[in-house]
């Protein structure tokens, strides 16, 4: 079964919600749980944004109207949280291959997100491994470089450029 709306609400639910209309009254209950919601919200922001609030001097006020705001945004939340989960818990009940159907799809898109990650560290792995290769091959040729202080002498002197001629 899926998780419940991220369950970042806890508690029981509010009292008086639990629902047993009909379809057509859970699309109406629904719209307006979303847009109570929605002017919670709105509310939070305008209570954080308020020249009321900016300019205020009482900080134990502003605080108060701050957190009532955010507490009816949050009481708002859990009623819909609490219809949603009733009606996942009612299609658990009348259709239980639809949640299975749910789950198993749920189940395939993390797989293949998992996936295109375990792709993407094999490409970082091969890369790197060619970047050690490749200091490996250049540590080998430095170490190949014939021992003695005159060869090496010999060596760097003919990796420098000729000096140019003054006129």
């Amino acid at each position: 079964m899926a998780a419940p709306l991220g369950g970042m609400f806890t508690g029981p639910p509010p009292p008086g919600l639990l629902l047993q209309a009909g379809p057509g009254a859970s699309t109406s209950v629904i719209s307006t749980l979303v847009d109570e919601l929605e002017s919670c919200f709105k509310a939070c922001f305008a209570s954080l944004v308020s020249q009321d609030y900016v300019n205020g001097t009482d900080q134990e006020e502003i605080r108060t109207g701050v957190d009532q705001c955010i507490q009816n945004f949050l009481d708002v939340a859990r009623q819909t949280e609490c219809f949603f989960l009733q009606k996942r818990l009612q299609l658990s009940v009348q259709k239980p291959e639809q949640v299975i159907k749910e789950d198993v799809s749920e189940l395939r898109n993390k797989l293949q997100r998992k996936d295109a990650l375990v792709q993407k560290h094999w490409t970082k792995l091969r890369h790197w491994q060619q970047v050690l290769g490749d200091v490996n091959a250049q540590h080998k040729k430095h170490v190949e470089v014939p021992q003695g202080s005159l060869a090496y002498l010999e060596q760097a002197s003919a990796n420098i450029p000729a000096p140019m001629k003054q006129t």
